[in-house]
């Protein structure tokens, strides 16, 4: 039965990219072959290493706070939260019984409190878990999710990246993906999601990977 990828805090180390996908993205794509013979021993997921124990819930909660926002901003907020609530991240239950205020002190914008408040309910009620989530398709996530208030694709699809890992993933509306495909790619220009989508149909069935080496480029000098 399809689960919730744990997070690294839970299960140790990262693993290295599977060999496989690795090297049908260097067939594919000449620039990625670049960047994966850069990064031999790339770990996809080694930036979840910072971060505290992240079940659906969890996860969602970091993508709305992420919304708009770079990733340390996102860390020192979520750092917050942990800390209003005795040093870990809240379950549904608690975050509804606390005082919205709570989210607020913390540095959360009362619309992205307004949406944690309803992805909350759900998960109370039964409409989510980490079980339902699991089970459905890419495209069945993103319709469960994007039906609630304050989340559109970007979330969703950085919840089937982050909470279940799922392989064939991308990301045309993150600002910092589009950076990095400027400068991966040589555009003299931002691109636009439609020229992002068109490179990345070549990644097909693996462009979780891509986007994560096209992130990690970002930081090479």
């Amino acid at each position: 039965m399809p689960t919730i990828a744990k997070s690294q805090t839970q299960i140790g180390r990262a693993p290295v990219a599977d060999p496989k996908a690795k090297e049908f993205l260097r067939t594919a794509d000449p620039v990625m072959a670049r960047l994966v013979d850069a990064h031999p021993d790339f770990r996809p997921r080694a930036w979840l290493d910072d971060l505290p124990p992240l079940d659906a819930f969890g996860t969602l909660v970091f993508q709305v706070l992420g919304q708009q926002l770079s990733v340390a901003a996102t860390r020192s907020i979520l750092s917050r939260v942990v800390g209003r609530f005795g040093g870990r991240l809240p379950s549904p239950a608690a975050l509804l019984a606390a005082d919205p205020q709570v989210l607020r002190d913390s540095g959360m914008s009362a619309r992205k409190g307004a949406t944690l408040r309803a992805i909350a309910e759900r998960f109370v009620d039964g409409r989510l878990s980490d079980e339902l989530l699991a089970a459905m398709s890419d495209d069945e996530v993103e319709a469960a999710l994007t039906e609630v208030p304050g989340i559109g694709p970007w979330t969703a699809h950085g919840f089937l990246l982050i909470a279940l890992d799922r392989p064939d993933v991308f990301l045309p509306g993150d600002l910092a993906l589009r950076r990095a495909f400027e400068r991966a790619y040589g555009f003299d220009h931002p691109p636009t999601e439609q020229e992002m989508e068109q490179l990345a149909e070549r990644w097909r069935p693996y462009r979780s990977l891509a986007v994560a080496y096209l992130f990690v480029s970002e930081y090479d000098e």
